[in-house]
């Protein structure tokens, strides 16, 4: 089996075990009467990525083989999962917050750095076979994205989005992969004989580059578009969910299947990386990131003003197709940036450092306030025995683009990146 093969597998199943919960977790603790906490679900794992990422990169980067590191963290993460599942099956509605929330944080904490562990595997796998990591790893990373569908359909179709098995799917993916990480080329550290000073030796390294204007500013505007990241991931599936509460949308298809309709954007991301190497090589990281924060306006601004009956439901899909510009333009892009910015020496470390500022201070600030504009202009409902979040959605939405759309703004003035156009 050639490198590239074996990287898919490893993408496909990075994120299986966080499209089983990422994107129906909202609508499972609506449906238990606990949809005002959803804010600190997601935001947590944003808290965690304030120092796990790093953490665990420096001991990538120092000490255990990041393969290896892989493998442990995903066996840790699948207990916390399969304790939540549990807990939610012999609890039912009357789960409570505090049963739940330090098993899944526990979970997320050993999650969240894997997302970078498992680039660093990639970018260290392909540099070996001699591939450029530029046009090599996009295609791989697709399948990243269609494990992510996967596990979405298999909640969704199953009947399970608004259930506690989403969160045992998610824990049997985990183990799978923490198996088969053990199993992937190994990945380089510095020889401990070396001398080092002490910040080496941490791995601090990383954290020099905020000496450098360009990459300090691109930190900064990384956490300002990372405010962003998981707001739809939390209050997408419950606000589509909630058009069940009004007779004339309880038989539209989609308030039912809020996932598959959700599942566009992940289709839509199968495409947008595809068209990373091209953009990125020919227009630059600025302009590249540009795009990705006016698609963010327009995933929120085009929530704002649909519905799932016919023809509005034609802004519902318009929003999934832009969110995989919106996502991947940032994500993808931001990482490769920061791969080729970087010494091999403080790599691990500072794609760490890049998580912790997008999924870390970024996402939790991003989901503490998102969780208080939501409270603020909607309600739970209860129709029939289910649990729905009602109100003033358009106006959320609004607040959330005319953000991004600010940011973009600022971006656009502040952040100076001379680049030289290639061909792809």
């Amino acid at each position: 089996m050639n490198i590239k093969t074996r990287l898919i597998i490893m993408s496909f199943l990075q994120f299986a075990v966080w499209g089983a919960y990422l994107t129906s977790m909202g609508g499972y603790l609506a449906s238990v009467g606990i949809g005002d906490n959803i804010g600190w679900f997601y935001s947590v794992q944003g808290f965690v990525s304030l120092f796990m990422p790093g953490l665990i990169g420096i001991v990538a980067d120092r000490w255990i083989q990041a393969q290896r590191l892989l493998g442990f963290c995903h066996f840790l993460a699948a207990i916390g999962m399969i304790v939540v599942g549990q807990i939610g099956m012999n609890m039912g509605n009357e789960v409570t917050f505090a049963q739940i929330f330090p098993w899944y944080t526990m979970s997320v904490a050993f999650y969240m750095p894997t997302l970078a562990l498992s680039n660093s595997v990639s970018y260290s796998a392909l540099e070996k076979a001699g591939l450029d990591t530029i046009k090599a790893f996009p295609p791989i990373r697709i399948f990243g994205t269609i494990g992510f569908i996967v596990s979405m359909w298999i909640v969704d179709l199953c009947g399970l989005q608004h259930t506690h098995a989403q969160f045992s799917i998610s824990a049997v993916w985990s183990l799978i992969l923490g198996w088969y990480a053990f199993t992937l080329p190994s990945c380089p550290i510095k020889p401990h004989a070396e001398k080092k000073g002490i910040v080496e030796a941490l791995g601090l390294n990383a954290f020099k580059l905020f000496k450098q204007r360009k990459m300090a500013l691109f930190f900064l505007f990384s956490m300002m578009l990372g405010v962003s990241l998981q707001i739809t991931n939390g209050y997408a599936n419950p606000f589509i969910s909630s058009f069940a509460a009004d007779p004339a949308y309880q038989d539209a298809y989609f308030t039912s299947h809020a996932n598959l309709l959700i599942s566009l954007s992940q289709c839509s991301e199968t495409l947008c990386i595809l068209l990373i190497p091209f953009f990125l090589k020919r227009y630059g990281i600025k302009r590249v990131m540009l795009i990705a924060m006016v698609a963010w306006a327009l995933r929120f601004g085009f929530f704002a003003i649909g519905n799932p009956g016919f023809p509005a439901v034609t802004w519902f899909i318009l929003s999934m197709i832009v969110y995989g510009v919106a996502f991947d333009f940032f994500n993808i892009s931001g990482s490769l940036f920061v791969d080729q910015e970087t010494d091999s020496g403080i790599r691990s470390s500072a794609q760490g450092l890049f998580m912790m500022m997008t999924n870390g201070i970024g996402a939790s600030l991003g989901m503490i306030v998102a969780q208080g504009v939501v409270n603020a202009y909607t309600h739970g409902q209860e129709v029939e025995g289910q649990f729905y979040t009602v109100g003033d959605w358009p106006t959320v939405w609004l607040i959330f683009a005319a953000y991004a759309l600010a940011v973009g703004l600022l971006f656009a003035w502040i952040f100076k990146y001379k680049h030289t156009s290639e061909k792809a």
